[in-house]
């Protein structure tokens, strides 16, 4: 019976920790603002993403000296974007940015929605920059206050679709936490072995962070899918995002697979030490 019930205990403690991992990753990187706003900087340094926003900024910097009636040309456009997002305030005001997007999606604003309902996301706050203002300058174009780019060619996305993460996420992400550990406690009181059942949840941590692996694999290709509601620049950006968004739930595996190895290399040395302290108190004395 005791057998039963310890293994019940490691069956929900492996379970519960396979949705702690998850849940807390996307808690601290995506629902998180500023977990989202650090990883939009950290890809800003991409210079894939640094070549897609230029492109984007010369395309856009175009137009509103178009509209201001100057022919510009392009080239001396994409020179002074590819300047400025080479530079070191484009990451800082690329996550600027990426938080204002991050507000359309977990809060219930409206404010990052044109009139069709399509998302998107301003980028004023790169025109702030010297070179780019000196260059709107010599066109005689004067920043705008707002210069909105769509994100979706669709409306399926609508303001504050995630705010139940924002409401909920923290409390969520703790709890499961919590659960994990007070499982593995239960666990460990359940069993005759301290030291096999902790490298049985060793064991745990392992399959877990071997299942996150697998379970990225599988799932790219959804994001793939859904990342297809994007086009061009935007699209370039996109891609360069969930790279270092699945870069960064590969780092959370590791930690998990190395505390999977650590509790595996414990429990072996407790079984081993208390098989030795066995065999002294079993010992005659000579």
């Amino acid at each position: 019976m005791r057998f039963v019930a310890t293994l019940l205990l490691w069956l929900l403690t492996t379970a519960a920790l396979v949705i702690a991992v998850p849940v807390t990753w996307a808690q601290h990187t995506v629902v998180s603002r500023s977990g989202y706003t650090a990883l939009a900087t950290k890809a800003a340094r991409e210079p894939s993403l640094q070549g897609a926003v230029a492109g984007e900024l010369a395309t856009q910097l175009n137009v509103l000296a178009g509209k201001a009636g100057y022919r510009t040309s392009i080239a001396v456009l994409s020179s002074a974007a590819d300047s400025y997002t080479g530079g070191a305030a484009f990451p800082g005001q690329f996550g600027t940015v990426n938080g204002l997007a991050h507000d359309w999606l977990f809060t219930d604003t409206a404010a990052h929605t044109d009139s069709s309902g399509h998302w998107v996301v301003d980028l004023s706050p790169m025109l702030t920059d010297p070179s780019i203002k000196s260059t709107l300058a010599g066109f005689g174009v004067s920043p705008p206050a707002k210069l909105q780019v769509p994100v979706t060619d669709s409306a399926g996305l609508r303001p504050g679709q995630l705010r139940v993460a924002t409401t909920w996420g923290a409390w969520a992400s703790v709890g499961v936490c919590v659960l994990v550990g007070l499982l593995a406690l239960l666990t460990l009181a359940a069993a005759r072995s301290r030291g096999k059942m902790l490298a049985a949840l060793g064991i745990s941590a392992l399959l877990v962070g071997a299942a996150g692996w697998a379970g990225i694999e599988v799932g790219r290709p959804h994001v793939n899918d859904a990342l297809n509601r994007t086009s061009g620049n935007m699209r370039q950006i996109a891609d360069v995002m969930v790279d270092y968004a699945i870069a960064d739930m590969h780092h959370w595996l590791n930690l998990t697979l190395i505390a999977g190895v650590g509790l595996v290399a414990l429990g072996a040395l407790a079984t081993l030490l208390a098989n030795v302290g066995r065999r002294v108190v079993r010992r005659p004395a000579s």
